[in-house]
């Protein structure tokens, strides 16, 4: 029978909270893992205390924290203490993207972010055309000249999508890059894929339950490595309207989450 594939609370999905009450949420749902929202100017050691005393009771480990957001230049400082946040809470990877238009300066900071992540932790680069890394095709080769262990790519099916990639591209790639992936769903394209404030809109404000748009789910999970952690990146205003509550949330967007596997797990078995 099919693998099922563990889910994370993605932080996304409740931007307008801590991340202790992101914690506290994924908990409270069942979640396999969570992840966590790491605001530099914001943290410090009292939330890594409170969010490790959150998880501890549960054992809930955390799959990853975001976001270092790479700008064209040198390294930011800044972006050294978000990994080392993550390794104080036992996060297994760091969520990177790149505003840098010279591919071989993302690649250099991704290598220096590598270098200081060492074994314990995960560097995954997100592509997507709200970004300057576009395509899973120039994300791969991004961190072929990286060329570090840690190093990983990071597939969300809407960017997949939305750059016209497929599951294919995926399926085609090499299985040590690939450590977790996202997860959600989005409708028929309704806007001009040049137009940024659409695409983030979209991204932002209208992603869909697994199942209810018209993304090919289960060509993806067969196309990742079986079993992958899914951090379920779900970001949707219609969620957010619907669920004020941070737990009722959680739990809503797990227990479809969990359905749309079970139904796909039945029907590959």
């Amino acid at each position: 029978m099919p693998l099922t594939n563990p889910i994370a609370l993605a932080s996304g999905v409740l931007p307008e909270f801590t991340p202790q009450v992101t914690a506290r949420a994924a908990v409270s749902a069942g979640y396999d893992a969570v992840g966590l929202w790491v605001e530099p100017g914001e943290w410090t050691p009292a939330t890594t205390a409170e969010v490790r005393a959150i998880l501890a009771d549960s054992a809930l480990p955390v799959l990853d924290v975001e976001v270092v957001w790479l700008q064209p230049g040198p390294l930011d400082e800044r972006h050294l203490g978000i990994i080392d946040v993550g390794r104080a809470v036992g996060a297994a990877n760091v969520l990177v993207v790149s505003s840098d238009p010279d591919d071989a300066g993302t690649a250099a900071k991704l290598a220096a972010l590598c270098a200081h992540a060492g074994s314990d932790i995960r560097i995954a680069l997100e592509f997507g055309i709200f970004t300057a890394v576009k395509t899973i095709g120039q994300a791969a080769a991004i961190l072929a000249q990286v060329d570090h262990p840690a190093a990983a790519l990071l597939v969300d099916p809407i960017h997949l999508a939305r750059s016209g990639g497929t599951p294919g591209d995926v399926a085609a790639l090499p299985r040590q890059l690939l450590a977790y992936a996202q997860f959600c769903d989005a409708g028929p394209l309704a806007y001009d894929l040049a137009d940024a404030k659409a695409v983030i809109t979209e991204a932002i404000d209208g992603r869909l339950l697994p199942g209810e748009g018209i993304l090919p789910l289960g060509a993806l999970l067969s196309a990742l490595p079986a079993a992958l952690p899914l951090s379920i990146e779900l970001r949707s205003k219609a969620l957010r309207d619907g669920y004020p509550d941070p737990n009722d949330r959680a739990a809503a967007l797990a227990r479809a989450t969990r359905g749309f596997l079970a139904r796909q797990t039945g029907a590959a078995a």
